[in-house]
């Protein structure tokens, strides 16, 4: 919802699918949505850097209002989101005038039109209406939220054939197959690689994981980052959920489509072509790599974020997942090779059963059992063109089951 007037606008201003906040001939404007999250924050880095190329326009994030403020100070956005719109009182009161402030899912998506780069950086399924607001307002979309193009993808599919919509990928693994794509035509690629680092569980047994706790979980070797996409790479759902939106994304189909442990985590990925050519991307981890690129494409900063010391690169080491003991990354090719909703139904079982684990209801172990079991009952139901309706039904149907399953794992 808008949460009043506009303090300090031109009224007669068309809306915000207009990108009133863009200067022409100026600094490319930029929303970030999702600002106070780990992909926010350096997105926000990135642009700060870059002054004279980058501008933000609009600022949003679901409750973190004290961050919010902070960032809206430091960045004199035009729009400002709340998503939780009991606090927009409160966040409207301690902004400069001239700043409108917008609440609710709607408010969110509002922010995602202002720009002509919008930064997707929500997490999980509620990212879904930031992409398709950026891409049904032509926007270029800087997409860090991989579940909204996943659970999403009948209906984001047919946002992106907006007439100036545009994604670059901000995951490490996607930029880096964008990057090494561009080696070749269509026509030449064997295969992609996708590279996942083995989380904090790599080379443990089925057996020695089964009692593992949620600070273990979290402790991932190589990234920060919040929470639940922890929890995914500690399970390799993260990696599986990749190889959905590496489908997805660049129209590859699921044989063509491997991943490999790089406990390094250097090489991002690499696409190997017909003749047995393989193009890797090589950098030090560093998200601000890929959020730069997104944002400057098709040309590169002049900050050199994550580049690789050569004198201390001492070696690199690849070796196949263990898919006995992480299971969640064969039940994402499951649902992938499924298709139509069942990716929606991995990742709302996905959701609900990491966010249970979280709060110890349930056994790290169980996470993969409630995604399996939730997919079991998944049936794909009648009709032709899928809408939003159709993907928010089937994120709620999958969210029901998975919790079902979550009570009988607990009870056990």
């Amino acid at each position: 919802m808008i949460f009043g007037q506009a303090r300090g606008m031109d009224p007669s201003a068309t809306g915000p699918a207009d990108a009133r906040w863009a200067v022409p001939g100026g600094p490319v404007s930029v929303a970030v949505v999702g600002s106070t999250g780990s992909i926010g924050t350096q997105a926000l880095d990135v642009i700060a850097a870059a002054p004279d190329r980058f501008r933000v326009v609009a600022l949003g994030a679901h409750r973190s209002v004290d961050a919010l403020v902070a960032q809206a100070l430091r960045f004199r956005p035009g729009v400002v989101a709340v998503g939780d719109p009991a606090l927009a009182s409160d966040l409207a009161r301690r902004l400069p005038a001239g700043t409108e402030v917008v609440a609710g899912a709607d408010g969110l998506a509002v922010a995602a039109a202002t720009a002509e780069v919008v930064v997707n950086g929500v997490v999980g399924f509620s990212g879904l209406r930031v992409t398709l607001a950026a891409l049904e307002s032509g926007r270029r979309l800087a997409l860090a939220n991989k579940e909204s193009i996943i659970a999403g993808a009948p209906v984001v599919a047919r946002a992106r054939r907006t007439p100036g919509a545009e994604v670059l990928p901000v995951d490490s693994e996607h930029c880096a197959l964008h990057q090494c794509l561009r080696a070749g035509r269509p026509s030449d690629v064997a295969r992609l690689l996708l590279t996942a680092s083995g989380g904090p569980f790599r080379g443990r047994s089925r057996e020695e994981l089964a009692g593992v706790g949620v600070a273990e979980a979290l402790a991932h070797p190589t990234w920060t980052m919040g929470p639940k996409i922890s929890v995914d790479s500690s399970t390799l759902m993260n990696k599986g959920l990749e190889v959905i939106e590496a489908h997805e994304l660049f129209g590859v189909g699921y044989d063509a489509i491997d991943v490999v442990v790089h406990p390094q985590s250097v090489v991002h990925s690499m696409v190997e072509f017909t003749d047995g050519a393989v193009v890797a991307q090589l950098s030090r981890p560093d998200m601000r790599l890929p959020i730069g690129y997104a944002l400057a494409y098709p040309e590169r900063l002049e900050v050199a974020y994550g580049a690789v010391d050569w004198r201390q690169l001492a070696r690199l080491d690849f070796e196949e997942p263990d898919r006995t003991a992480f299971p969640c990354l064969d039940l994402a090719f499951r649902a992938g090779r499924t298709g139509d909703l069942a990716p929606a139904w991995l990742n709302a079982a996905n959701e609900v059963a990491v966010a249970a684990f979280l709060d110890g209801r349930i056994a790290w172990s169980a996470i993969a059992e409630v995604v399996a079991a939730t997919l079991d009952d998944y049936d794909a139901p009648p009709g032709g063109e899928r809408t939003v309706d159709d993907v928010l039904a089937a994120d709620a149907d999958a969210r029901r089951r998975a919790g079902t399953v979550v009570r009988e794992r607990a009870a056990a």
